[in-house]
C-alpha cells in the first residue's frame, strides 16, 4: 500500500485502525516523514505536460467571485484555500515545491469565470485550479477545463448531474443534501406541503425539479408554490403574501449570495419566522449568516454536510487555525470548509501519482481518503465525488448553528440518481 507524503492521508479505507492512531498522532507539523522521493526529483520526471512547475515552485490558480453579488459567499474559500496552501507550504509544499497562487476574480460573472479560466490553464499553466461557487460558473469553466485538461477542485453543494474528469467535486450532490434534507423534514417535521424558492440560475432550478420530483413521486407530499428570483434580487414583497396564502407546511429555499440578507428579513417583517414555519434550505451556511443575522435566521434550518459548530477534534484545530489567520470574529461555512479540502486532497493525489501531471493525478484520485477533514471524514469515490456525512441544523438568536440532524453514516455520492433526471 502507498502512502503520499502528508501522514494524514491513506489511499485505502482499510488502513489497519492502529497504524492510522499512529500516522494522526504524528500530525502535518513535521516534513521529516516524508518519502524520499518527495524532494529531489527532477522537474521533467514529475511533470511532462509543461506545467508551471520549477525545481522549487509549483503554480495554481484561485477562481472565485472576490467581488459582486456572490462575494458574500465566495470570500470564506479564498481564505480557507490559503489557508490549507499556506499550512502545506509549512510543511515543505507538494513534492517538495512550495505552492504559489495566482488569484483571479470572476466577479459574479459567469463569461468573465470562462475569460478567467483559460487565462490560468493556457498562460499561466497551472497545475490545478481552485474555484468556482455557482452551478453557473461551473458550467461556464467545463468546457474550458475539458479541452485544456486542466483540473478543477470544485467546493460548492451543487445539483448533481454531473461527472467529469476535469473536476474534483468536494461539495455535496443532491442525494447527499436535498433527498436527505426532505426525508428529515417529512419524518420529523411531518411536512407534506412544500414551497420551493430559489435564486433564478441553474442550480437552484435544477435542485427544485428533483426536490419537487421526490416530494410528489417519492414522499406523495404536495408542492404549492415555486418561485425563482434573480440574482441579487432584494424585492420579495409579493412572495410573502403568496406564502400567507398557500400556507404550506415547509419552505424549501436556494436563494444564493445577497439576496438572502433581504430575503430574510422580509420573512421576519412579514412575521413568518422559525417558530410558526419550517424553513429548510440548502443555501445559508455560517458565511451568508453575518449578512442575515441570527435573529432574522433564528429558528429555520439548514442543511449542510459542516457547520463550524461540530464538536470533532479536527474540527476544533481548523477553526482555531482559521481564526488565527482571519480573526477571531471570522466565520466557517460548509463551502468554506470544502474549500479547505480541495489543496490537500489535490497534494495528496499528485503524492500518490508522484507527478503533477492531470491525467496521473486523475488517475490516483479514486480512493483518497482525508482522515482530518474537519468535517470529520471524506473518500473521494471513483466518480469524484466525496463520500461524506449530511446534517441538518437550526439557526440560532447569535448567528451559529445547531446541529439537530446527522446521517448515521458517509453517504455514497450519486451524481445521477435514478428517477429524478
Amino acid at each position: 500500500m502507498s502512502h503520499p507524503s502528508d501522514p494524514r492521508f491513506s489511499d485505502s479505507v482499510q488502513a489497519e485502525p492502529g497504524r492510522r492512531r499512529i500516522l494522526q498522532a504524528l500530525g502535518a507539523a513535521s516534513v521529516a516523514g516524508l518519502p524520499a522521493w518527495s524532494f529531489g526529483q527532477p522537474t521533467a520526471q514529475v511533470n511532462t505536460t509543461k506545467l508551471a512547475i520549477t525545481d522549487t515552485e509549483v503554480t495554481v490558480g484561485q477562481l472565485h467571485s472576490a467581488t459582486g453579488t456572490m462575494a458574500i459567499s465566495e470570500t470564506g474559500s479564498i481564505q480557507a484555500e490559503q489557508l490549507a496552501i499556506d499550512q502545506i507550504n509549512a510543511m515543505g509544499g507538494v513534492l517538495g515545491r512550495k505552492i504559489k497562487v495566482i488569484k483571479e476574480d470572476g466577479a459574479s460573472d459567469w463569461p468573465t469565470f470562462a475569460e478567467k479560466s483559460k487565462k490560468l490553464l493556457i498562460n499561466d499553466r497551472c497545475a490545478a485550479v481552485f474555484g468556482c461557487w455557482t452551478s453557473a460558473s461551473r458550467k461556464a469553466v467545463l468546457p474550458v477545463f475539458e479541452k485544456e485538461n486542466g483540473l478543477l477542485y470544485y467546493p460548492t453543494f451543487y445539483e448533481g448531474l454531473e461527472q467529469s474528469k476535469n473536476v474534483i467535486y468536494t461539495g455535496q450532490e443532491a442525494t447527499q443534501q436535498i433527498l436527505y434534507s426532505l426525508e428529515w423534514a417529512k419524518t420529523e417535521k411531518k411536512a407534506k406541503s412544500f414551497f420551493l424558492i430559489g435564486s433564478d440560475y441553474i442550480w437552484p432550478r435544477t435542485s427544485m425539479k428533483i426536490a419537487r420530483k421526490h416530494i410528489e413521486n417519492f414522499q406523495k407530499g404536495k408542492v404549492v408554490g415555486e418561485e425563482y428570483y434573480p440574482l441579487g434580487s432584494t424585492n420579495f414583497g409579493s412572495l410573502m403574501n403568496k406564502i400567507k396564502v398557500q400556507k404550506p407546511d415547509c419552505l424549501f429555499v436556494a436563494v444564493v449570495g445577497g439576496s438572502n440578507v433581504a430575503f430574510y428579513k422580509a420573512l421576519k417583517a412579514a412575521g413568518i419566522t422559525g417558530d410558526k414555519q419550517l424553513l429548510v434550505t440548502l443555501s445559508v451556511t455560517e458565511d451568508e449568516m453575518t449578512g442575515v443575522g441570527g435573529e432574522n435566521f433564528n429558528g429555520f434550518y439548514s442543511s449542510m454536510k459542516y457547520f463550524q459548530s461540530l464538536d470533532n477534534e479536527n474540527n476544533k484545530k481548523f477553526v482555531a487555525a482559521f481564526k488565527a489567520k482571519y480573526g477571531k470574529d471570522a466565520v466557517i461555512g460548509d463551502v468554506t470548509q470544502a474549500g479547505y479540502l480541495g489543496p490537500w486532497l489535490w497534494k495528496a493525489a499528485v503524492e500518490k501519482a508522484k507527478s503533477f501531471d492531470v491525467d496521473k493525478v486523475v488517475a490516483a484520485s479514486p480512493g483518497i481518503e482525508l482522515t482530518t477533514a474537519p468535517e470529520g471524514y471524506v473518500k473521494v469515490d471513483a466518480n469524484h465525488h466525496l463520500w461524506s456525512k449530511s446534517r441538518i441544523a437550526m439557526g440560532m438568536p447569535d448567528a451559529s448553528f445547531k446541529v439537530v440532524s446527522e446521517s448515521p453514516a458517509l453517504i455514497k455520492p450519486d451524481p445521477f440518481p435514478k428517477g429524478y433526471q
